[in-house]
């Protein structure tokens, strides 16, 4: 595979990414390469302190990044030297030599317009969307979508559901994933118009467990295996748990700090806690629906980030998620292209 990263993108880049990026060399296969994209100077500084073999990596200088505050499609068009603009041109099917996946944890809104406008859509997809691998108690569910698409069409929302399902099988190795689409209630009559023509095409899909209405607090409790929303629902949710998340681990620190006994025998809760729940962990969530494959990572993305994400987009290869995604869609006329 040919993997390209984003250096310049991300609240700590340039640094951490390109640390992650030349770790996860060494989990790669010899047909594998992994590029580069930023600042030449600094990426090359980088590959000179460590015993990488050329083979291994190629370096694309570039002389612009976007940031994380640009308007991103103001961005994407101005900016055609960026490290991110670059990259997702070299993932156009059409480019010499292509990539076989995209990663960065630069501008989320840019890398989507970017992997939109280059990578293009798989056939009979509508919009793509982010799907994120929620960790919860009952296991992990794919949240489709966090992001991607602030004001989907019923259609839209309906596709989510099946390329979540595909997902939730081939990545998360659910057989028969549960779908389900997020409102306000369980009761038939609620919702606006949209998410009961959603609901509707759902329910008709030959062969999707579609489970029907799940609310906000029924996600981390085992109601669904994929939840389908909104992009700025799905956003908001996932940043909100995050944030919970991770004050309550803060103050339960805190608190058991206090007692030294106390501390030494909750550290290996603490820390297996951390390891189940850790979005370090999960790399990056894909963008589902591009015809090849896009790896959004998070903004406060370290260095284990980007190698997982590296790990992921690899998994993702291997899987034939897109391949299946396209299967399934093409057998649905409701919720194929006019």
């Amino acid at each position: 595979m040919r993997i390209g990263v984003d250096v310049m993108g991300g609240d700590n880049a340039p640094h951490p990414i390109l640390e992650g990026a030349l770790l996860a060399t060494s989990q790669l296969t010899k047909d594998d390469v992994v590029v580069l994209y930023g600042d030449e100077a600094i990426i090359k500084e980088a590959i000179a302190n460590t015993d990488i073999g050329p083979a291994s990596v190629e370096v694309v200088g570039t002389t612009e990044l976007i940031a994380m505050d640009e308007s991103p499609v103001d961005a994407v068009r101005s900016k055609q030297d960026s490290s991110l603009v670059v990259m997702c041109k070299a993932g156009s099917r059409k480019a010499e030599n292509p990539l076989d996946a995209v990663i960065s944890a630069g501008n989320t809104g840019a890398f989507v317009a970017g992997s939109q406008m280059y990578l293009r859509r798989l056939p009979n997809v509508h919009r793509p969307g982010i799907a994120a691998a929620v960790p919860t108690f009952a296991g992990t569910v794919a949240f489709v979508d966090v992001g991607a698409n602030i004001e989907p069409k019923s259609v839209h929302l309906a596709q989510y559901g099946v390329m979540g399902k595909v997902y939730a099988k081939r990545i998360l190795g659910i057989e028969n994933p549960r779908v389900a689409l997020m409102n306000v209630g369980g009761e038939e009559q609620k919702g606006t118009n949209n998410l009961k023509e959603a609901r509707d095409m759902l329910r008709s899909v030959p062969g999707l467990n579609f489970v029907g209405y799940i609310e906000g607090r029924s996600l981390f409790d085992g109601g669904a295996d994929v939840v389908v929303t909104d992009g700025i629902v799905g956003n908001v949710s996932i940043k909100l748990a995050e944030g919970l998340a991770t004050g309550l681990l803060k103050k339960i620190a805190s608190d058991v700090a206090e007692d030294p006994a106390l501390a030494e025998a909750f550290k290996p809760v603490i820390q297996k806690f951390y390891a189940e729940y850790d979005y370090h962990e999960y790399g990056g969530a894909p963008l589902l629906g591009v015809n090849g494959i896009s790896m959004i990572c998070h903004g406060s993305s370290e260095a284990r980030t980007i190698t997982n994400a590296i790990t992921r987009v690899k998994q993702f290869a291997d899987s034939g998620v897109n391949k299946h995604m396209v299967e399934q869609l093409a057998t649905i006329e409701e919720l194929s292209l006019v």
